[in-house]
């Protein structure tokens, strides 16, 4: 790899793609440089702010018609769709990419999906403001969340009638990681997060000592009057946290297949840091193997890094935000809509017969202005995706526009810039026989564009 192929892949990697003019800035860039301005560029991020109001605050009538429930469940959904907008745009137009890509990485590690777009919004907020900061912090701060706090009931946890959901999931899916702790380690933290709750009238963190156990407990071969904070010291002086997500952060940025060694290297320097995220992420980024050939090109991007990407490669417009809420359905990862407490699976569970054939012609529908492009009769693959998209209401994309900014785009592209320069910058895995075909066969560089990103390799970084 030269030089700009690494700092192209870091991009990939720790952020959401790069931009050729931008490419062509850094290409003469150190590795350390880039990771250096990767972090600066993450430091001044703001906080989504979309919604003031929580809607579960509201003074409620007791007897409520059913059409003041449906009056509420409308701006309930209208919350949701302002707030999947909000972090959507945010996405696509951020200079602090790193950050983002982490608190996407962490949105989906803490997975929350409950009725309130307001407690996701305070809870995404606490993801971004720690994602490149302390993981110990993260964990206490989204432990106390009224959205975690709701989704996994531990408002409900109470002395003499523990909720141990909480207290599990805790374990098995933020921390420890399955087969590191027993099920009567489960019931004694449960018994210290009794009391852990949030005021109802004012939506805040609160403790509620009435209800906490205060007896003795014994967790993880330590005994004492634990207190939530107590158990959360615990597990994370157990380096098997470290392990647990150094592993999983190994997976969203390197190889979905682990190599040990690394990851026991990465976890030996998030240990030693206290559980500081940016050593860690340094760590990565500068090492060796990160750069591998085995380690680029391998990773299925999210449905949201593929509209991400191309919304920020292209300068997107989309009069109607629902075209891309209507993508994420389609494609499988609606933000703050996880499938369940364990988060989207990932990797190629994104992918099955069906959703290969949305994502390669969903990108051509964008690049197109909203309309699906197809030349000569289209085969029988073409007619069930048609028929498909009619049946989704896609078709609103041929109503309101999703317009990409060509001008913009060819503008930063050198006028030499070849064909297969214009693949080899777009696409992350090496050129193969059957892109280079494709794209000199086309007419024209902006044909050329629109038939690279209809190949499965853009499905990859």
């Amino acid at each position: 790899m030269n030089n700009a192929a690494h700092i192209k892949h870091l991009y990939a990697r720790a952020g959401f793609g790069i931009r050729f003019e931008d490419l062509h800035d850094h290409e003469n860039w150190s590795i350390n440089k880039s990771v250096r301005k990767l972090f600066k560029a993450s430091e001044k991020q703001e906080p989504i702010t979309v919604l003031t109001e929580n809607i579960d605050l509201r003074a409620h009538p007791k007897d409520q018609t059913d059409e003041q429930k449906k009056m509420i469940q409308e701006d309930r959904n209208k919350q949701e769709k302002a707030l999947n907008e909000a972090w959507m745009k945010q996405l696509s137009e951020t200079d602090a990419q790193l950050q983002e890509k982490m608190t996407l990485f962490w949105h989906n590690h803490f997975a929350c999906n409950i009725g309130n777009a307001y407690f996701e919004q305070q809870l995404n907020n606490i993801e971004r403001e720690n994602a490149l900061g302390n993981f110990k912090t993260l964990l206490l701060q989204v432990s106390q969340s009224p959205a975690i706090l709701q989704f996994l009931n531990n408002q409900q946890n109470q002395k003499n009638h523990p909720n141990e959901n909480f207290a599990r999931e805790l374990m098995e899916l933020f921390t420890l990681g399955r087969g590191h702790y027993t099920e009567q380690d489960i019931k004694e933290s449960a018994r210290a997060f009794t009391g852990w709750a949030y005021d109802g009238k004012t939506g805040d963190y609160t403790f509620r000592p009435k209800v906490h156990d205060d007896g003795e407990k014994t967790f993880l071969g330590k005994t004492g009057n634990f207190f939530g904070e107590d158990i959360i010291d615990i597990i994370t002086a157990n380096k098997q946290t470290a392990t647990f997500i150094s592993a999983k952060l190994y997976r969203y940025l390197v190889n979905e297949i682990p190599d040990y060694s690394h990851i026991d290297q990465m976890a030996d320097v998030f240990y030693k840091a206290n559980y500081e995220v940016k050593p860690l992420l340094e760590f990565v980024f500068h090492a060796d193997w990160f750069y591998d050939d085995k380690n680029v090109g391998n990773l299925i991007k999210s449905p949201v890094e593929l509209l991400v990407g191309l919304n920020r490669q292209f300068y997107i417009n989309y009069q109607n935000p629902d075209v891309l809420l209507q993508f994420q359905r389609t494609l499988g990862q609606v933000l703050f809509r996880p499938p369940n407490v364990a988060g989207w699976p990932g990797g190629k569970n994104w992918i099955d017969s069906s959703s290969l054939m949305y994502r390669i012609k969903i990108p051509s529908t964008i690049l197109n202005a909203g309309m699906i492009d197809f030349t000569g009769k289209a085969d029988p693959e073409d007619e069930a995706y048609l028929a498909s998209v009619r049946k989704q209401q896609l078709n609103v994309i041929k109503r309101v526009q999703a317009t990409p900014d060509w001008d913009k785009f060819l503008k930063e592209i050198p006028a030499d810039t070849s064909k297969t320069q214009m693949a080899e910058f777009m696409l992350e895995p090496k050129l193969n026989k059957t892109v280079t075909d494709g794209i000199n066969n086309t007419t024209d560089i902006k044909t050329a564009v629109i038939q690279i990103v209809s190949t499965p390799e853009y499905q990859l970084c």
